[in-house]
């Protein structure tokens, strides 16, 4: 591409809907609620949602993010991610006498229901997703005898089961589509009575995001996606940016990470947000972007979203009392 004019018009593209979604909107409230309610320290195990601000912004108000449930002290609370956790982790909470808050989101509540309903019927479950990912192994952790992990295409050749007419496939949430329709694909054509989940597993949220970054990837130089490294949705929207054109495509946190360099002879930038990304953190993007030039901001719209979720039930609880009664026990 040559290099731009002065009389080039410099542009942004703004997806929508971008940023938070239903799921990470209800976590991250709850986290603040329980400390308003109950006061610091309100234990978190592991990060409650995948975005490096939000984890730090949590953090000052009291919270403490732990990797495991054995660093909780007796008699406290305790809140799970929006990922999900294992049946072993309520377990283990329990025999720590820990109060438990549960902000999995609902809807991956509801693949871990899949699994279980699937297992108890003796079908083989092929999860499609990516090792290691804290979401993955709390539902692997629902049926550990049933599912067999599927990390792309390239891992269906290896795949065995017990009985090809009683296979069953579930998935991460928060993958691309694209990438799980291809491992999907792939995995019906070695076993053609392969049985689809009754519902979509990959959010709502994860596929309206990744619509609009394939309606703006052909009209951009380059994409800017606002999210954490150790975000799986953040991620899928760079690669599904350079898979819709773009030129170029780049993951920040924050304004301050954007290479200069990456502008040269650029004429209009995309930008959007994983589902775990406050709008402040666009905002400053936005506001970077403007300084040099790109004042002029375009909405690119795939969808609306109006789904919200109500907050985890035992917020309505007093959870202070019932860990000081089970440390008692």
């Amino acid at each position: 591409m040559g290099r731009m004019t002065a009389t080039t018009p410099r542009r942004v593209l703004l997806a929508a809907p971008r940023g938070y979604c239903a799921g990470v909107d209800r976590a991250v409230i709850a986290v603040e609620k329980a400390l308003e309610q109950y006061g610091s320290p309100v234990y978190v195990r592991h990060e409650i949602v995948h975005n490096k601000y939000v984890v730090q912004t949590l953090e000052k108000k009291g919270a403490i993010f732990v990797e495991d449930t054995a660093e909780v002290p007796e008699g406290s609370i305790v809140m799970f991610s929006a990922h999900g956790v294992a049946p072993t982790v309520h377990e283990e909470a329990a025999e720590r006498k820990l109060a438990t808050i549960d902000a999995t989101c609902p809807l991956v509540t509801k693949v871990h229901k899949e699994a279980v309903r699937f297992a108890q019927d003796d079908f083989d479950i092929l999860l499609i997703g990516h090792e290691g990912h804290e979401e993955v192994i709390g539902t692997s952790g629902e049926a550990p005898d049933h599912i067999t992990l599927v990390d792309g295409p390239e891992d269906v050749a290896g795949v065995e089961v017990r009985d090809p007419s009683k296979v069953v496939w579930l998935s991460q949430t928060t993958l691309s589509v694209d990438e799980t329709m291809e491992t999907v694909g792939a995995l019906k054509e070695k076993f053609p009575l392969l049985i689809s989940p009754p519902s979509d597993d990959i959010c709502y949220a994860t596929q309206n995001r990744q619509i609009a970054v394939k309606q703006m990837g052909a009209d951009a130089d380059l994409v800017i996606v606002v999210g954490s490294k150790n975000s799986s949705n953040s991620v899928r929207l760079v690669e599904v940016a350079l898979g819709a054109g773009a030129n170029d495509a780049h993951l920040v946190d924050f304004a301050e990470e954007i290479d200069e360099a990456w502008l040269e002879g650029v004429s209009t930038v995309g930008v959007t947000s994983g589902a775990s990304v406050p709008e402040v953190l666009v905002d400053g993007v936005l506001a970077w972007l403007s300084e040099r030039g790109f004042e002029d901001v375009e909405i690119v719209k795939s969808a609306e979203e109006s789904i919200t979720f109500s907050l985890p039930k035992e917020l309505r609880r007093d959870l202070r009392a019932e860990a000081a009664a089970l440390s008692e026990k």
